[in-house]
């Protein structure tokens, strides 16, 4: 039995009206961009439930995944969230005015700083992360395990170059 989607419908409105254009790209791209919307609904409900915003999740996050002490530079922070120094410093603040984050100097850098997260920050991107993969794993509900795994590695296929070029344009 075939399903018949809204890009399915989109896609056969543009093969009527312009079937001069190869429109299989809407296929997939259209699909993504709506999981990604639907992913983006799903992280923000799953950070406001924890009293976070996406960009603060953001932060803990990276600095939850480098492993005891818990912290970073906030250039390491900026490398890793893709966002602007003003940007990073105005996160870094937010979280830091909740008590999830400490600055404290950095003891290979006399000048420099350490971001680093308190016993609340790792409570609190622990519980968000919990929230969210529960949230993940229901958009994913309807998708085999196989289907899944093989889902990732065409996905990684897309994004690599992507990210490779992004790289690149950073050094």
């Amino acid at each position: 039995m075939s399903t018949s989607d809204e890009v399915d419908r989109i896609v056969d409105a543009w093969q009527q009206e312009r079937p001069d254009l190869d429109v299989a790209p809407l296929q997939v791209l259209s699909r993504v961009s709506r999981l990604a919307r639907h992913l983006d609904i799903a992280r923000r409900e799953a950070f406001a439930a924890n009293d976070l915003e996406p960009g603060e999740f953001d932060v803990l996050a990276a600095l939850r995944r480098t492993g005891k002490p818990y912290a970073l530079t906030p250039s390491a922070l900026i490398s890793q969230n893709l966002v602007t120094s003003g940007t990073m410093t105005n996160r870094i603040d937010r979280l830091e005015s909740k008590n999830l984050v400490a600055r404290m100097p950095d003891p290979t850098d006399g000048r420099g700083v350490l971001v680093q997260l308190t016993q609340a920050g790792k409570t609190a991107v622990d519980r968000a992360l919990d929230e969210l993969l529960a949230r993940e794993k229901s958009l994913l509900a309807t998708v085999s395990k196989a289907d899944r795994e093989k889902l990732a590695n065409v996905l990684r296929d897309i994004v690599l170059p992507f990210d490779e070029e992004s790289a690149g344009l950073e050094n």
